[in-house]
């Protein structure tokens, strides 16, 4: 039963960061740079760029960064590498040193990008001008994840394959 979970929780990861991460590549590549939204894209609920926003905010990146930290979390504590990761004890520092960035990463999803994404799609009331606003902390939240992204899954293929290095 063990080895059912292991494995599964191991899909559940696998999957789960394809989505996440994939989604903040996917968006780094697709909008390379800030383009400011403008009062008429953000008064208009028939823009296009409106229901451009619209249309890519659907929720399952967010979901599965949940996933992905949750899954790689079981991983370690049915181990019993929980404790020793978190704490950045010997050969499990590399792993520990990416889930804390990894919990970084889902804290600025959730706590800073999320709420400021809700204000420019308005699905919570803001003036215009806080929406406008909003926006480009969307878009400089969404990069720092991607950048994040970049050590951590470094860090991860480390603590798996690349124990030398740091033992």
């Amino acid at each position: 039963m063990e080895t059912l979970i292991e494995v599964l929780a191991r899909w559940l990861h696998f999957g789960g960061a394809l989505v996440w991460i994939g989604h903040n590549y996917a968006t780094a590549v697709t909008r390379s740079r800030y383009v400011p939204l403008t009062a008429a894209d953000l008064s208009d609920p028939d823009s296009p760029r409106q229901r451009a926003l619209m249309q890519r905010e659907h929720g399952t990146f967010r979901y599965a960064s949940l996933v992905t930290l949750a899954s790689g979390l079981l991983i370690l504590w049915q181990r019993g590498w929980l404790e020793p990761a978190l704490s950045l004890q010997g050969t499990l520092a590399p792993l520990g040193l990416g889930i804390w960035i990894a919990a970084l990463m889902v804290c600025n999803l959730w706590f800073v990008l999320w709420p400021h994404q809700k204000r420019v799609l308005g699905f919570v009331p803001a003036p215009l001008e806080v929406r406008l606003q909003a926006s480009r902390v969307t878009f400089l939240s969404a990069r720092v994840n991607t950048l994040l992204s970049i050590p951590v899954l470094f860090l991860m293929g480390a603590g798996a394959h690349g124990l030398a290095l740091f033992g």
